[in-house]
């Protein structure tokens, strides 16, 4: 610290410290806060009114509430709503897993996003300046959280690409994976053996769409069709984020809106189709044994703390261009809410459509066994007294084919085995569990080759993903930009477009041959353990070193209204359980499941788990490592002072909200910030040096209490039991 500093003047003359800590944060000389424009206390003691000066601090704002709106759910809502709560409701219990999901919604769900809210609107920052200002020394904070941003935006992006893709390919009639490819030696025309062993969607996905190799070994070089494809991803989404809000707030009216028209269009459209009801019913049929097991409470745990993007930064970002005294705690109920909505609206079109699906291979089942039998028949292996009377081969039901069935396994019991004859049931169909990209480029799109029209909803459900990845994106994009933008003094379009051709280079990895291979990879490791250490520590930062009282404090000034009291207690103790069980029950997972992959076997046609080689183990742990080493290293360099802490970046806007709050803190209610009395109750002498409280008790305010060692949020945390006899806690 410069010899000629307040600071180190004060501590060679053992004055004692006066000044407000907004002062010695900023450098500033010290405020004359009772001629000052921020005071709203006369020279009497007495309050007086006052008209604030609006804040102009030249950042930017949203045009409208429905735009900010529109801009979280587009973020919060995601491809994950549509491929990976439905699967995970089917997986765990059907109707039974919204119970475990809905009570850690509220536990953790809502509480976590109100808190990343909160803290983006007060200091108006992105994720890296704003817990550089709650704990210089956990700064890392949102440096990991710009990491992870990164690693996912880059094979985020390619499922874009694949998305792109397919809507192209949807402009034709029939689509061209509706059936198999003919293969034509001469005169004689064979179907393609890959696609006669799987089906006409998978060959079209592994085969024409990925053209994937065998394993995460074989390269196989660029696949020019998807590396297009992911060169207009960027380029959308460059567009799209190039002006900052002023920009993606008016995409974000199309691509948050368009998605719910296109659900609500394939909801009617599926209740329509025979079998939609079976594939709902048998979604929602609960299965209460299951909300016993600790897996499903797991696995709801996760799914809610990535259906908000809790972490991810793009949350404090978009709130940093709030007002200050915007309601958040509206906008985190809300939003949470819809966020829960769109998952349950997502499940029930993808079972409709499902259901619809499991009724025509069940038929199709019936039909090929059906063939079979008669055969049997034909050649006297069974006999026609197997067969009940009323049966008619001409136009066999299920439940015809359920009861012939039954007949012929219970006489042919010996050598049933032999006959190759398959059950046929609809709940074996139903309970074929798919997810990600097996649901939407494979299941999903199968099912739409049944439907009048195919193309047309082919092409709606593909630009309906478009639109989803892109508000994801967007707000994928923020979290990494507003940071760097707000720490450093770079042209916005300039700095937009390096990141996307920066990002464009980097995912040609995943467009590789074996591209799919790493996006899995990424998606396992790359955010999974990374995040939710992200979370925590703004949990505990925010709770237990900033202060839940203080926290509390300033959300009512924002506000103007406390928030619930149970809020107090869900940030500072049930939260951060939670947290620590999800952290450990990931650990957990990640020791005990082997780390690999499912590899697409040509020969076979079908998928194969196979083991990372040593390389790719290397790399996991890379991804993991690299996320998370912004928090340690900054920690320990701001413990030697070996890095800024950040305050010289405070926004113009934040440091009037300190100073106005240090004001009113001299002027009226020092008393019941520092010794927890009524407001205007006389406090009790204080010592030459007064004690400031932080979670750990007292503590006396010198210089070193505002070195980049401390963190700025322990100055005037309460403690009710250092309040005078007869005066009642602050909170």
């Amino acid at each position: 610290m410069p010899k000629n500093s307040k600071v180190t003047q004060r501590e060679q003359s053992n004055e004692h410290v006066t000044e407000s800590v907004a002062d010695l944060l900023a450098h500033e000389e010290p405020l004359d806060y009772k001629s000052s424009s921020l005071n709203v206390v006369g020279a009497t003691g007495k309050k007086v009114p006052q008209i604030e000066v609006p804040e102009d601090d030249g950042r930017p704002a949203w045009n409208s509430k429905l735009q900010y709106i529109l801009a979280q759910v587009g973020f919060s809502v995601g491809l994950g709503n549509v491929w990976r709560f439905p699967y995970l409701c089917q997986k765990n219990g059907g109707g039974a897993y919204l119970v475990p999901y809905f009570i850690l919604l509220l536990l953790i769900g809502i509480p976590l996003f109100f808190l990343e809210l909160a803290v983006g609107q007060k200091i108006r920052r992105g994720s890296i300046g704003v817990w550089n200002y709650v704990c210089p020394s956990l700064g890392g904070i949102g440096m990991s959280s710009l990491m992870v941003c990164g690693f996912v935006g880059l094979y985020y992006n390619v499922i874009i690409g694949w998305s792109i893709f397919y809507f192209f390919q949807s402009f034709q009639y029939p689509l061209p994976w509706s059936e198999c490819p003919i293969r034509r030696n001469g005169t004689l025309a064979i179907v393609e053996p890959e696609c006669d062993k799987s089906s006409a969607t998978t060959y079209f996905w592994y085969r024409q769409t990925l053209n994937i190799t065998s394993t995460i070994a074989e390269s196989g070089g660029l696949n020019i069709k998807m590396t297009l494809s992911l060169l207009v991803a960027w380029i959308i989404v460059c567009l799209a984020v190039i002006r900052g809000i002023a920009s993606s707030g008016k995409v974000m009216y199309f691509s948050s809106l368009f998605p719910y028209v296109v659900l609500f269009c394939f909801l009617v459209r599926g209740l329509m189709l025979k079998g939609s009801v079976d594939g709902i019913a048998h979604m929602f049929t609960p299965k209460l044994e299951k909300m016993l097991e600790p897996q499903v409470w797991r696995e709801a745990a996760t799914q809610v703390f990535f259906a908000l993007g809790l972490g991810f930064g793009g949350v404090i970002a978009f709130s940093s261009y709030n007002k200050i005294d915007n309601n958040c705690h509206f906008d985190a109920v809300l939003v949470s809410l819809i966020n829960f909505l769109t998952s349950i609206l997502a499940t029930l079109v993808v079972f409709a459509v499902l259901g619809f699906k499991a009724n025509i291979m069940n038929e199709k089942c019936v039909v090929e066994n059906a063939e079979k039998i008669l055969g049997y028949l034909n050649s006297d292996v069974l006999s026609h007294d197997l067969i009940p009377p009323h049966v008619n081969f001409s136009h066999l039901t299920t439940s015809d084919y359920a009861e012939m069935y039954g007949v012929i396994k219970a006489v042919k019991e010996g050598g049933f085995a032999q006959l190759g004859l398959e059950p046929c049931l609809l709940e074996d169909e139903l309970n074929k569990s798919v997810q990600g990209t097996g649901l939407a480029f494979i299941a999903f799109t199968e099912a739409m080759t049944h439907f009048p029209g195919s193309p047309f909803w082919s092409v709606m459900f593909f630009f309906m993903l478009i639109n989803l990845g892109l508000g994801s994106m967007i707000g994928t994009m923020t979290g990494i930009t507003t940071p760097v933008l707000d720490a450093y003094k770079v042209q916005k379009e300039l700095f937009t477009v390096c990141c996307c051709i920066v990002a464009f280079f980097c995912g040609l990895l995943f467009v590789q041959r074996s591209g799919n291979y790493f996006v899995t990879m990424f998606d396992d490791y790359s955010a999974g353990l990374p995040l939710t250490v992200v979370v925590i520590l703004e949990n505990l930062s925010v709770a237990w070193i900033y202060g839940t009282k203080r926290f509390m404090q300033d959300l009512e000034d924002m506000l103007g209204f406390r928030p619930c009291i149970i809020y107090f207690y869900l940030w500072k103790y049930v939260s951060p359980l939670c947290l620590i069980v999800l952290i450990s029950a990931t650990v957990i997972e990640m020791a005990i499941s082997p780390p690999g992959y499912n590899a697409w076997v040509e020969e076979l046609a079908q998928e194969r788990f196979q083991s990372y080689p040593p390389w790719a183990l290397a790399m996991c742990f890379a991804l993991i490592v690299v996320a998370m080493l912004p928090l340690p290293v900054v920690f320990i360099a701001r413990r030697l002072n070996l890095m800024s802490d950040g305050s010289n970046k405070l926004s113009v806007s934040y440091r009037k909200t300190m100073m106005k709050d240090m004001s009113n803190l001299e002027e009226q209610d020092e008393a019941r910030f520092i010794l927890c009395a009524k407001p205007g109750e006389a406090p009790s002498s204080a010592p030459a040096h007064r004690a400031y409280l932080t979670p750990g008790g007292t503590k006396t305010l010198d210089a070193n209490s505002l070195s980049p060692n401390s963190c700025y949020g322990t100055s005037y945390q309460n403690n009710p039991h250092l309040c005078p006899p007869n005066t009642k806690n602050c909170m």
